[in-house]
């Protein structure tokens, strides 16, 4: 299901063509450094780099029988490439392809993600500009605390958006990485030049030391950052959910012309999109726990990280593209109310403005603990009656002694909580 929304570079990724592709490279790259080490003639290069092709069907067909897809794949190429194939995978064992190939396409696919969450990142810097003095209340505990804006959430959701861009770089550079060391990384039958000659080829770095295979430590890093982005956008994705609730509904997802909501009530405007995003990123720390499982193997190697490797890295990266994609469509078509915003902070009667109360009567030289019983009797008796809260502190005769009208209405101005938001803007160049 998820496949038909991604784009289709993250399908060629993961696609068995270029699995095999990638392979081929591996191979006629170790070809190039062998001949600039005599060790093959450059005559025997010429016709590989000419015939050597494949399909995925013949592979496959060979592979039922052999039950070894790298060999498979070597057989295959030979079918074309006749009897100069004896030079393909001289020295080489199946991991040196496999491992070196799989980097540049986790590399490739990680480039993709980076794609998207820089557009992520710029949706959510639009966002924030526009709703920098969409006033709002701020929640803790799901209970109403104090006035803030709605764009200072999007720049909240920029700024971790900016960190998983510097983890997923970091992560790209972890896994941009080859080994052609033979089958216990001793380089006996390969010599080390040809190592770095393949990885310069394609781009990675040669891996300092490895054994049979590349070190799963990297893998692991590298599917631990794609949970931590997908659980920036579950956090995001949740707070949109809860938003968008019936007896709140200050934000709201798109809801399309000829969408429907219900099988059975049609007035439902459901939050679909995040309740995908929010059930999808439990995948992706699901198969950030088996990567990291994956990094014990016994001695120099065994194949226990081979298939799930076959079934996680492609499902989490096609998964994070697309929500990823989703969640920009979210934010860039996001329904935002600011009457409702206004309307549910007044339906708490004033109680947001009981901290500076608190501190203006502090102020007045009273002790803190005398201000909050001054403050929090009144604020009991708003929560128990739903009269207005600085009408009840102009009654109150302890409080009025020591703050005027004027003075409470002062206190009770939203400008107040406004006053540094371009401090905080300007963090990010705004």
């Amino acid at each position: 299901m998820i496949e038909r929304y991604t784009l289709p570079e993250m399908k060629q990724i993961w696609s068995e063509k270029n699995k095999f592709q990638k392979w081929l490279d591996v191979e006629i790259y170790a070809c190039e450094a062998l001949v600039e080490q005599g060790v093959i003639p450059t005559t025997a290069l010429v016709v590989i780099k000419e015939k050597a092709r494949f399909t995925v069907e013949r592979i496959l067909e060979i592979e039922a029988t052999v039950q070894h897809d790298v060999i498979a794949f070597l057989t295959c190429v030979a079918e074309y490439v006749g009897d100069d194939s004896k030079y393909i995978h001289l020295g080489l064992t199946s991991s040196d392809v496999v491992d070196t190939a799989q980097s540049v396409r986790m590399k490739e696919a990680g480039e993709q993600i980076l794609t998207r969450l820089k557009a992520l990142h710029q949706v959510l810097l639009q966002q924030a500009k526009e709703h920098r003095f969409t006033i709002m209340i701020g929640r803790t505990h799901g209970i109403h605390a104090e006035p803030m804006t709605f764009g200072l959430k999007m720049l909240l959701w920029a700024a971790e958006t900016e960190r998983n861009i510097e983890r997923l770089h970091q992560a790209i550079k972890t896994i941009s990485v080859g080994k052609i060391s033979g089958a216990v990384g001793t380089y006996a039958n390969i010599g080390p030049e040809v190592e770095a000659h393949v990885c310069n080829r394609l781009n990675l770095t040669r891996a300092t030391i490895a054994t049979q295979v590349l070190q799963r430590d990297r893998h692991a890093e590298y599917m631990n950052t794609l949970a931590i982005i997908g659980c920036t956008l579950e956090k995001i994705a949740t707070e949109i959910r809860a938003l968008q609730r019936t007896d709140i509904r200050e934000v709201e997802e798109f809801f399309a012309k000829g969408q429907k909501g219900s099988s059975a009530m049609p007035h439902k405007r459901n939050p679909i999109i995040t309740e995908r995003i929010t059930g999808m990123a439990r995948l992706l720390r699901g198969n950030a726990l088996v990567a990291m499982e994956n990094v014990a193997l016994w001695h120099e190697r065994d194949i226990s990280h081979s298939s799930v490797e076959r079934v996680i890295i492609p499902d989490s990266t096609t998964a994070l593209d697309y929500m990823l994609k989703k969640m920009i469509d979210v934010i860039s078509n996001l329904l935002v109310y600011p009457e409702k915003m206004k309307h549910n902070m007044a339906r708490t009667k004033g109680l947001m403005f009981s901290q500076r109360t608190m501190l203006a009567l502090v102020d007045k030289g009273i002790t803190r603990e005398q201000a909050y019983e001054l403050v929090q009797r009144n604020a009991m008796e708003c929560w128990r009656t739903g009269k207005e809260f600085k009408k009840l502190l102009a009654a109150d005769q302890a409080v009025i002694k020591l703050l005027t009208v004027p003075e409470l209405d002062q206190i009770f101005e939203y400008s107040y909580y406004l006053k540094h938001i371009d401090q905080i803007y300007a963090r990010f160049g705004l």
